[in-house]
């Protein structure tokens, strides 16, 4: 089936066509109809499966036919998001989505200032994409009413619960309509998403699982390289050079991690850009827009990153260091191997993180293939590095010199 197929405004049709979307995603075709018919909908899909659009189409096409002219008849959907950057982008996909149609989007989030956002609320709009903390803010100072609030979408909601934002959830929906209806999306279910998604929906509501047996998706291939800890930088540098033209995301356990590695990429010639949840907001957008634009084409990041940001034509994730969480895993490499393209993982795992690793497995439900990576490799590795010193060149030099000595030496026993 085709969106041309579907009982949606023309507008929308002409939005996707434009976008280059002809065929719903399998989240998307079980999720649109029973949304369009204002039916509660759970639904768990893999990251990188087209959540966002499954429910941002039918929602645009309701607003958008229910709304007798382009004014804004107050805030009639609330999209809950957990981090800004994650508003930002689920807001653009709304917009991309409204055009031409009488349907007014606006992102909230903190780390900027009101007034801008102020001034939008007071213009009208139909469709708020939020962080439950600049939400609230500026419902309390009487600026977003949502007493006309008829949707409410639940976005990510297993990192809302990680996050820590399960009461700011049960205050709102304290202040809505007990009449509307509520879309409840997350890329994994356990017992407490369980939960909470039954608290929030309808007992009718359309329950949607897409490949619950595996979380990740099939687009994206694999592997682990064993790799000491003090030597991954030496061992992406390598991949960096072999690799020039690709997109690559790398992600880190730490903040300071984070700003060593990329020290150690451009110590030897090679541009990375770093993300962390220290940096300002500002700085924080920039980066990802020069990522996602192509400007620089290697991204070192913290988990802040890994949920949900929809970075186009991402060729390789590097786990530099593996993720505490085995569930961040399944994030993190759901940012290659988007819609239909093939995507790569590498994982670059040291002795002391082995048991993090069995911990991923057993949450794939699966081994991940190993790289062998042979000695004569590792040690090449280290020797090419232009960010070793002299004295380790020294070193290396005189080991292999050492080997090929012992190597002769027991030939001539034999």
């Amino acid at each position: 089936m085709r969106f041309e197929q579907y009982s949606i405004a023309d507008e929308i049709k002409q939005n996707l066509a434009a976008l280059g979307w002809r065929r719903p995603t399998d989240i998307q075709y079980k999720a649109i109809p029973p949304i369009l018919k204002g039916e509660d909908v759970l639904a768990v899909a893999q990251t990188g499966t087209g959540k966002t659009a499954a429910f941002a189409i039918p929602i645009v096409h309701r607003l958008h036919v229910t709304k007798r002219s382009a004014r804004s008849e107050g805030v009639r959907c609330v999209v809950l998001e957990p981090t800004r950057e994650l508003a930002m982008q689920i807001a653009g996909v709304f917009q991309a989505l409204a055009r031409h149609t009488r349907v007014r989007v606006l992102d909230l989030f903190g780390g900027v200032e009101q007034a801008p956002q102020i001034a939008r609320l007071l213009k009208g709009v139909d469709v708020v994409v939020a962080t439950p903390g600049r939400l609230f803010d500026l419902h309390a100072q009487g600026y977003l009413p949502l007493d006309e609030v008829h949707i409410l979408a639940v976005d990510e909601a297993d990192r809302m619960l990680q996050l820590g934002f399960l009461q700011d959830i049960q205050d709102l929906l304290k202040r809505l309509p007990r009449q509307r209806q509520t879309l409840f999306f997350s890329a994994t279910i356990d017992a407490d998403i369980k939960r909470l998604a039954y608290s929030l929906v309808r007992g009718n509501a359309i329950r949607i699982q897409i490949s619950p047996q595996d979380p990740v998706s099939k687009n994206v291939q694999h592997a682990v390289a064993f790799i000491g800890m003090d030597d991954k930088r030496f061992f992406l540098e390598r991949f960096l050079r072999e690799h020039p033209e690709a997109k690559v995301l790398a992600f880190v356990r730490t903040r300071v991690r984070a700003e060593r590695v990329q020290k150690a990429m451009e110590r030897v010639g090679l541009q990375a850009l770093c993300l962390h949840g220290a940096k300002d907001q500002p700085e924080r957008l920039q980066t990802l827009e020069q990522f996602r634009t192509g400007a620089a084409r290697v991204l070192i990041a913290t988990d802040v990153s890994a949920r949900g940001i929809d970075i186009p034509d991402v060729d390789f994730v590097i786990n530099y260091d593996l993720p505490d969480v085995a569930e961040n895993y399944v994030h993190r490499v759901g940012r290659t191997g988007r819609g239909e393209r093939k995507g790569q993982a590498i994982t670059f795992c040291s002795p002391e993180e082995e048991p993090l690793l069995r911990r991923i497995e057993a949450y794939l439900g699966k081994k991940i293939a190993v790289l062998d990576v042979d000695r004569e490799t590792y040690a090449e590795t280290l020797r090419l590095s232009e960010d070793v010193s002299d004295k380790w060149r020294d070193v290396m030099s005189e080991i292999e010199a050492a080997e090929e000595w012992f190597e002769k030496k027991h030939k001539k026993k034999k």
